[in-house]
């Protein structure tokens, strides 16, 4: 099966986003030597998986309704993004489908039917569903050097217990850590 990738910013106790769902420079650093990473990273993804909720914040930042991802498809043109909602109400296109049906079944037989590294790159309740259903290989964490207290957690609310292997680790002068791990299912 095809790798699904959870390459996901968040801080030091594991949010992705405070309770009100901001995950801007307020929360996260965004400037500094670890952008030309990230950037790399996307071009080798050809999909992006997102939850409804990560989608509708970039609404809110300028977005227009059926938009790609800005920076995902800065870095790469040929990125096609599935957000997975069913309450927006937005009409597909080439760029971005919106799928309205069950997420495990969809992303399972994504999965199995193409050739080409899958990035999650947001949603934790999206996460952690594909992650009860074993269906996530890779975790990227971008751990900013702050610790919030609350808000929205890397995987929602799931208690899936797993391991992780670590493959590797960078540091970068702003005081980001990049850990990149295989998952390890029980």
């Amino acid at each position: 099966m095809t790798e699904l990738i959870y390459h996901v910013a968040t801080t030091a106790d594991s949010y992705i986003a405070d309770p009100n769902y901001i995950a801007d420079d307020s929360i996260f650093l965004y400037e500094g030597d670890y952008g030309p990473a990230f950037l790399a990273d996307i071009k080798e993804y050809g999909i992006a998986l997102m939850g409804g909720k990560t989608y509708e914040l970039g609404l809110q930042d300028g977005m227009h309704p059926g938009d790609p991802w800005p920076l995902a498809k800065f870095a790469n043109p040929e990125l096609k993004h599935y957000v997975f909602s069913k309450k927006l109400n937005i009409d597909s296109n080439e760029d971005v489908q919106f799928v309205k049906t069950n997420a495990i079944e969809f992303v399972h037989t994504l999965k199995q039917t193409v050739d080409q590294k899958i990035g999650l790159c947001g949603g934790g309740h999206l996460a952690g569903s594909l992650l009860d259903h074993e269906l996530i290989d890779t975790l990227i964490l971008k751990v900013n050097p702050v610790m919030i207290g609350q808000g929205i957690p890397l995987f929602g609310s799931s208690k899936k217990h797993i391991q992780l292997k670590l493959i590797n680790l960078k540091q970068y002068n702003n005081g980001v850590v990049l850990p990149k791990y295989k998952i390890i299912y029980k």
